[in-house]
């Protein structure tokens, strides 16, 4: 006969299913150090995007680099996967608020 402590125990774990393990967003980091902004208008309906990669910052300083952008380029944009997203098609500004703030930069894309 078995011990009527085992025929209640159901399951057991140490970290549960309830949270699942925090884990660092993607960074977009280039090997050469080197910032880059690129210009896309694919599948945005015609209107362009500026991206910029290749920013080695944690995730809170991106999105604080990112606000500052947008606010000094008066338009909207998005963080997403370690890439700024900036709704402008303004590079040479973006290109200079960045070399102000001691990025090299380069413009790539159309």
């Amino acid at each position: 006969m078995q011990n009527w402590q085992d025929a209640l125990l159901v399951y057991s774990t140490d970290k549960g299913k309830i949270k699942p393990e925090q884990t660092e967003p993607p960074r977009s980091v280039s090997s050469d150090g080197v910032v880059r902004i690129h210009r896309e208008t694919k599948g945005r309906k015609g209107k362009g995007v500026s991206l910029i990669k290749g920013l080695d910052l944690p995730a809170d300083e991106l999105k604080l680099l990112g606000s500052e952008l947008k606010k000094k380029c008066g338009c909207g944009g998005a963080v997403k996967e370690g890439i700024i997203e900036v709704q402008t098609d303004d590079r040479e500004k973006l290109r200079t608020l960045l070399t102000g703030k001691g990025f090299t930069v380069k413009l790539a894309g159309g």
